[in-house]
């Protein structure tokens, strides 16, 4: 079966402007333009934008898409496999923050009392399935699964008062890394600072710390497209500075 622009935007609810864009974008193309000058597409443009959607809805960004869509070792069953799994986390996370809210309701109705960790369930498991989805494979094959699975257990044991401490710290990185690096010295005092409080960073999702780790995790954030985004997001260039700055501290 075949769908105008039109009838495709419908079908999966979105705008023909957006369809455009894919075009435009060169992730999705119609499979023929008729001689009237309308869009067509094909059962294979449908898949493929089955596709994408699914990918949006995991918060992946277009130009992720198109460079996934566009590898040669794109295997549509083994990303649907991969959908699935991510969406049923998806709602195994928003059935625990639906029973934290009811337990919240409860508890300011005077039914019940809730622990402070009971308050977190929900936000932490969000946290860990974030984790997993964009960086699960690299670091479980680089790791090993029962290490990435101690660190996710000791994220859903946070308290409280570590989960706040961690979201302060995180933030005091980030402008202590950004400074260091207009200051452009990675063996400077204040890259060093920020590499000792990389090292307090990680200790919140490791179990135990070691040099080698340190300095073999800063090598994957340059490695690794994802990680090197988040860092240069910071100031272009960070994820490098890092590194040479955590080789500097774990001598």
């Amino acid at each position: 079966m075949e769908y105008t622009i039109n009838k495709l935007a419908k079908l999966a609810g979105i705008s023909t402007r957006a369809l455009r864009y894919y075009d435009e974008l060169g992730l999705l193309s119609p499979a023929r333009v008729s001689s009237n000058g309308y869009r067509i597409y094909g059962q294979k443009e449908i898949d493929r934008l089955q596709q994408i959607l699914f990918y949006r809805e995991l918060g992946v960004s277009l130009e992720e898409i198109r460079n996934i869509l566009a590898s040669k070792d794109f295997d549509g069953l083994s990303a649907l496999e991969s959908h699935l799994t991510a969406l049923l986390a998806r709602r195994e996370q928003l059935n625990l923050l639906v029973a934290n809210v009811e337990k919240t309701i409860k508890t300011m109705k005077g039914e019940m009392i809730m622990s402070d960790q009971e308050k977190f369930e929900g936000f932490l498991q969000k946290l860990v399935d974030h984790n997993e989805h964009q960086y699960g494979e690299e670091a479980r094959a680089k790791y090993g699964d029962e290490r990435v699975n101690r660190s996710n257990a000791k994220v859903l044991n946070m308290s409280k008062e570590q989960f706040t401490e961690l979201e302060r710290l995180t933030e005091d990185l980030n402008e202590t890394l950004k400074a260091a690096f207009e200051q452009g010295d990675p063996a400077g005092e204040l890259a060093q600072k920020a590499c000792e409080l990389h090292k307090k960073w990680l200790c919140f999702y490791w179990d135990d710390y070691n040099k080698e780790a340190h300095k073999g995790v800063t090598q994957m954030y340059v490695d690794d497209p994802r990680f090197t985004a988040y860092y240069d997001k910071i100031a272009p260039g960070c994820a490098a500075f890092l590194r040479d700055a955590v080789a500097i501290y774990c001598k």
